[in-house]
C-alpha cells in the first residue's frame, strides 16, 4: 500500500524543470497536493511538522511524464487493456498524464462517451486522463462530428487516429473548426492508396523477407496535404507519430513559414529500426543471414519501423526542436493478435512501460541531452495541450517523477501492468528505471528500494 500522506520532502535529487530552466540538486516539498517550493540542497529548510522524507540522493525528480498519444482501449476493446490496467502501466512508465485516443467501441465522438471515458478514469485510474474527440462520426471519414459538443465535453483535441482522414474537404473544414475551438487536428499521416496491404516499411528488410511495404511517400504526401490546409484555413494542425525524414523536411519548411503545425514522436521511431522485424534488435551485421525470430510480429507497428537513416533523422529533429513532443502511441494487444504470420498481426507496440529505459539509450549513447529528453516528454507536450502541468514552478499540481539514469533493469512482459505484452524489447535489458510516480501529491507507483522516513506521530 502506498504512503498517500499529505506531507512528502523529496530530498536530495537532481531536480530537473525545463519549463523553468532549473537543473541542480535540491529539495521540494509537496503539500495538499501542489508543490509548495523547491530549495537549494544545503539550503536552510524547516519542512512542517509530520512530514515524510523521501531520500532522492542520486536520482533525478522532474516534472510527471505527459503521453500525448495513447491507446487505453476502453470502451470495446478491454481484453487489450483497460483505463485500470493502463493507467497502472502509466505510473509505472513515469506518466501522470495521458491523452486517450477515440478508436475504441464506440468511439468517442460523443459527449456522452467522452464523459463515460472521464468517469472511468476518475473511479478506476491512477494518473489523469484527458480523452482526444473523433474527427468524424464513428471515424469512417464522411461525416463530421459534433466538434463543439466534444470541446465542450472536455477533449483536448481532435483525431480519427488509426483511420487517416483521407477526405481533403472534411480536413479543411475540420482545421477551420479547430481555429474556433482553439484545439488541435491530430491526423495519422498516411496516404490509404500507398499504405493498402503493407505489412511493413517499404525497403530492403521488406524485399529480403517477401512483405508488401510501405513506402515512406504514404507519410510525407499526406502530411504536405495537411500542411497545406494548415496554411489555407489557419487551423491548429499536430501531426501524430511522424517516422520519416521527408515528413520532417515538411515540418521543418511549414514552421519557417510560420504555419500552425506541431509534431511527435515514438520511443520506438527513435530507437529501433526496420531490421528488428528480423528478429536481432538490429544488433550485429547489417545484412544477418535469418534466423528463427525472422518475422517478427511484436516489431509490427503503424507507422512501420523505418530505415536507420529515418531513425537519425528523427532524433536530429528532436534535438533541434523540429519535432515537439515524444508520445507513446502505446497500443497494447492480445496474445492472440501476435501470435500469427506476419502479414495477419495486429500493428501495434506496448509501450508505456519500457519507454524511459528505450529512450535512455539515446542519452547513454550521446545522442540526446537528458535535458532535452526531459523538455519533450514533460513541459513540451503540456504546452501543446495548453496546460499548466509538465512542470515544479509553486503552486503547481505536484506531478513529480523521479527516476534512476543508470540502474539496469530487464524488460519482462509477465511483470507489466499492462495488458499488452507485445514488445520487441522482452528480456533486453535496459539503462535508466521510474523509481517513483507522483500525481497531484500521491505516490501511484514507488519502487521498494527507494528509502523513506515516515512522520513522527
Amino acid at each position: 500500500m502506498l504512503d498517500n500522506h499529505l506531507l512528502w520532502l523529496i530530498k536530495g535529487g537532481r531536480v530537473l524543470d525545463p519549463s523553468q530552466g532549473l537543473d541542480q540538486v535540491g529539495n521540494i516539498l509537496v503539500k495538499d497536493g501542489k508543490v509548495a517550493w523547491i530549495k537549494k540542497h544545503g539550503a536552510a529548510t524547516s519542512p512542517p511538522d509530520n512530514c515524510h522524507t523521501l531520500d532522492a540522493k542520486g536520482l533525478i525528480v522532474c516534472p510527471g511524464f505527459i503521453d500525448l498519444h495513447c491507446h487505453l482501449r476502453e470502451p470495446g476493446y478491454e481484453d487489450k487493456e483497460t483505463i485500470a490496467t493502463g493507467t497502472m502501466a502509466a505510473a509505472r512508465g513515469g506518466f501522470t498524464t495521458v491523452c486517450a485516443m477515440p478508436n475504441t467501441n464506440p468511439p468517442l465522438d460523443n459527449g456522452p462517451t467522452v464523459e463515460f471515458v472521464k468517469r472511468k478514469a476518475q473511479e478506476e485510474g491512477v494518473v489523469r486522463v484527458i480523452p482526444v474527440g473523433c474527427i468524424t462520426k464513428g471515424r469512417l471519414g464522411n461525416q463530421m462530428a459534433e466538434m463543439a459538443e466534444l470541446a465542450r465535453a472536455g477533449v483536448v483535441g481532435f483525431s480519427d487516429d488509426g483511420s487517416p482522414l483521407a477526405d481533403s474537404n472534411i480536413m479543411r473544414s475540420a482545421l477551420s473548426y479547430s481555429r474556433s475551438l482553439g484545439l488541435p487536428i491530430i491526423n495519422h499521416c498516411e496516404d490509404p492508396d500507398l499504405f493498402r496491404g503493407g505489412a511493413m516499411n517499404e525497403g530492403w528488410v521488406s524485399t529480403r523477407l517477401g512483405l508488401k511495404g510501405i513506402p515512406t511517400t504514404a507519410e510525407a504526401t499526406m502530411a504536405s496535404r495537411d500542411i497545406a490546409l494548415a496554411e489555407l484555413t489557419g487551423g491548429r494542425l499536430h501531426l501524430a507519430h511522424i517516422s520519416t525524414a521527408a515528413s520532417l523536411e515538411r515540418v521543418r519548411q511549414a514552421k519557417e513559414k510560420g504555419i500552425r503545425v506541431t509534431c511527435e514522436v515514438t520511443p520506438h521511431h527513435l530507437t529501433m529500426s526496420e531490421d528488428w522485424v528480423l528478429g536481432n534488435r538490429g544488433e550485429g551485421s547489417p545484412f544477418p543471414p535469418l534466423g528463427a525470430g525472422a518475422y517478427n510480429t511484436m516489431a509490427k507497428v503503424n507507422p512501420p519501423l523505418r530505415s536507420r537513416e529515418d531513425v537519425q533523422a528523427m532524433i536530429q529533429g528532436l534535438r533541434e526542436g523540429i519535432i515537439d513532443a515524444i508520445a507513446t502511441d502505446h497500443a497494447p494487444h492480445s496474445h492472440v493478435d501476435k501470435l500469427c504470420t506476419f502479414d495477419e498481426a495486429a500493428f501495434g507496440i506496448s509501450v508505456l512501460e519500457t519507454a524511459l529505459g528505450s529512450l535512455m539509450t539515446l542519452v547513454h549513447g550521446g545522442s540526446l541531452p537528458l535535458p532535452t529528453l526531459i523538455a519533450r516528454l514533460t513541459w513540451a507536450p503540456a504546452q501543446l495541450i495548453g496546460s499548466d502541468l509538465g512542470t515544479l514552478k509553486d503552486g503547481s499540481p505536484a506531478d513529480i517523477t523521479i527516476l534512476d539514469p543508470d540502474a539496469p533493469w530487464v524488460v519482462d512482459t509477465s511483470q507489466f501492468a499492462s495488458k499488452g505484452k507485445n514488445t520487441p524489447l522482452e528480456g533486453a535489458t535496459l539503462k535508466g528505471k521510474v523509481m517513483a510516480t507522483m500525481v497531484a501529491g500521491t505516490f501511484r507507483y514507488r519502487d521498494d528500494k527507494l528509502k523513506m522516513e515516515q512522520a513522527d506521530g
